[in-house]
């Protein structure tokens, strides 16, 4: 692959954009790969949160162009930073996911194709020095991303690592039963909006359409909500429920916050009662 296939870098992190992390990564990008184009994908990512980092990379993943994805999310950032957890580089497609090795690059790898090789990160030469035990992002990471989008092969950087080997997040919960759809919240996004784990194909395969009523439960009781397309199909201040960009089941509120008013956060169960089902989700 021709150096310029690999050109842009898109970039998630939980670094906030409160200080200069975020600039200085994109200057060291800058400095070693000049004509690379980075895409800030997502800065805030709630601090550590694998599973909310995992699942944006990953339903961003399919919309970049061939190239590198960085992505810095991990627990042992900030206050706790220090742990050295393995540094990866990660082929998928045609491109190339660099990050922690802690379950976060590998959604997004599925996304893409599926992960085809790992490599360890072990190059001192493709670094800058000394490397902070606090900030990898900017003496690591970024550097990295910026000499593969330059055009370095990931095996140029270390030993390769087999994929299966690698740190896999717990698969969401997301299945159908006898009686319902169990899944539980992945995300709320700034209107409030709950994101779940369900995805389309469940709902065809249990037979829910557009059109009809939900009977949804979570832990604080029942709301039954039209299943609709989105906000739009109800008036302001009601409930729908509808497949989003992404393909998973949302709970929105016209004009409010449906987090807020069901009491909703990443991490709570959810289960949407099929038709013929007559017990409750206690």
């Amino acid at each position: 692959m021709s150096a310029n296939t690999r050109s842009w870098i898109g970039f998630l992190s939980d670094y906030g954009l409160s200080d200069c992390h975020v600039g200085v990564c994109h200057g060291v990008i800058a400095t070693t790969a000049p004509t690379a184009r980075v895409i800030d994908l997502c800065h805030e990512v709630p601090p550590g949160d694998l599973r909310r980092g995992g699942a944006l990379l990953a339903q961003a993943a399919p919309y970049l162009p061939p190239g590198v994805l960085l992505a810095v999310v991990d627990p042992a950032t900030g206050p706790g930073a220090g742990t050295r957890r393995r540094a990866l580089a990660v082929t998928a497609g045609r491109s190339v996911l660099v990050g922690p090795d802690n379950g976060l690059l590998l959604p997004a790898a599925r996304a893409l194709g599926g992960a085809s090789a790992a490599y360890a990160i072990t190059s001192r030469t493709h670094m800058r020095h000394p490397v902070s035990a606090t900030f990898r992002g900017r003496d690591l990471f970024a550097p990295v991303a910026a000499h593969i989008a330059a055009g370095l092969s990931p095996a140029a950087l270390g030993p390769e690592v087999p994929v299966e080997a690698l740190v896999h997040l717990p698969e969401p919960v997301a299945r159908l039963t006898a009686h319902r759809l169990e899944g539980v919240v992945l995300s709320v996004d700034r209107w409030g909006t709950v994101q779940t784990t369900l995805g389309a194909g469940l709902f065809e395969e249990a037979g829910l359409r557009v059109g009809d009523t939900l009977t949804v439960h979570c832990r604080t009781g029942e709301v039954r909500v039209p299943f609709g397309r989105s906000h739009a199909d109800v008036r302001p201040g009601e409930a729908v429920g509808y497949l989003d960009s992404a393909g998973l089941f949302a709970l929105a509120r016209h004009t409010n916050s449906a987090a807020e008013e069901l009491g909703l956060q990443p991490g709570d169960s959810v289960a949407v009662r099929l038709p013929t089902a007559v017990d409750a989700v206690r």
